[in-house]
């Protein structure tokens, strides 16, 4: 089986009809509603050919390119947690039978067998983080892992850097390294269009193994690591990583916190989009008859009031410590619960922050008081 080849748009067509083949959903980027998403994708037609994005703090603008490329933009407001994590899930329902007894089915839907095109080496690290919480504990996550376990990954290199991507600081990208069934990388130039494909598995060989493909020489080779390298020397931020654990355990009161409080909507934009944020709540609702009911699982974020709500009263009851939470977490605590930062440097948060509130800026503030 080839392990590394280039294909053209019409292989990247066929690499499509081959993964609808096997029984797979295949999910990539479209454009709708002025950004770039995520849904189900039949052919090239529907991706997002000749669109680049535009990011700054709480800024997001799709621009046309000036060529066809089909990845030629950074992330979207979407990963893909949406579709192993779903935000609203149905964990079970109940029926009240002729006699006045329960009838509680638990019977979850059967889980879609996904293929991923277009996954950021951000979001394949994002996505090894989540499978470490929701998997690798002690109580892993069934509706997880069924989604998770048949999920074929196309991976594609960054060739483009985001106003707000940072994934170089936190080592997740711009080049995918691990985690993937297929890897592309696209290229522009002389007239040619084409994607260095690699297989980064033996499912992702056999698919190689059936598209029109050509040998990769050491120019096409040079072509791809030249166009990562250039989205690796054009990020849009850096955060600096050393002793960032330690950094904001010993500034818990820094008046930092004050600061970005007066901005913070507390909106849970942030939580949102992120690709590694999992907490939960739990909701009951039952029919006005009283005859049925269920439970469902729905997204929670550290901004919500009810997500603090202990013993009568709510333990993060002010925006600077609803904040201090989610940021402490993401890039401190998460280390010693889990073995690794929270973050992955996609910048999302940055840039749907309604406020433009930038974790970058908020680290690299206190950190220069500490250094003072």
């Amino acid at each position: 089986m080839p392990t590394q080849a280039t294909i053209d748009r019409t292989g990247l067509d066929e690499l499509i009809a081959a993964l609808g083949r096997r029984g797979h959903e295949v999910v990539g980027p479209m454009v709708s509603d002025g950004a770039i998403v995520y849904g189900r994708v039949d052919s090239c037609d529907d991706l997002p050919a000749g669109w680049t994005d535009e990011q700054d703090g709480g800024h997001y603008r799709l621009r046309r390119r000036d060529d066809e490329a089909l990845f030629g933009y950074a992330v979207g407001p979407q990963s893909w947690k949406r579709f192993l994590h779903p935000p609203e899930l149905t964990l079970w329902r109940a029926r009240r039978g002729p006699g006045g007894e329960l009838e509680v089915s638990e019977e979850a839907p059967e889980a879609p067998s996904y293929a991923f095109i277009g996954v950021r080496s951000c979001e394949l690290h994002a996505i090894a983080i989540q499978d470490r919480v929701l998997m690798e504990g002690e109580f892993p996550d069934p509706f997880y892992r069924a989604r998770r376990e048949g999920a074929f990954i196309v991976a594609v290199n960054c060739t483009v850097a985001g106003g707000t991507c940072f994934c170089v600081s936190m080592e997740t990208g711009p080049k995918a390294e691990a985690g993937y069934d297929l890897a592309l990388t696209e290229v522009i130039e002389d007239g040619r269009h084409y994607f260095l494909c690699e297989a980064g598995s033996e499912r992702g060989g056999e698919v190689l193994a059936e598209l029109p493909r050509e040998e990769a020489g050491q120019a096409e080779l040079a072509a791809a690591e030249a166009g990562v390298a250039r989205a690796a020397a054009n990020q849009g931020r850096v955060m600096e990583t050393a002793g960032i654990k330690e950094l904001l355990y010993d500034n818990y009161e820094h008046p930092r916190w004050d600061e970005v409080s007066e901005r913070c909507l507390t909106c849970g934009n942030c939580t949102m989009v992120c690709p590694t944020c999992f907490c939960t709540t739990v909701e009951d609702a039952s029919d006005l008859t009283g005859e049925t009911a269920e439970r469902t699982r729905q997204w929670d974020s550290c901004f919500t009031m009810d997500f603090s709500y202990v013993h009568g009263g709510s333990v993060r009851s002010t925006p600077k410590s609803r904040y201090r939470q989610w940021m402490t977490h993401k890039l401190a605590t998460w280390i010693d619960q889990f073995g690794t930062s929270g973050c992955v440097g996609c910048g999302r948060c940055i840039t749907w922050c309604p406020v433009a509130i930038d974790i970058t800026e908020e680290v690299a503030a206190i950190r220069a008081d500490a250094i003072d």
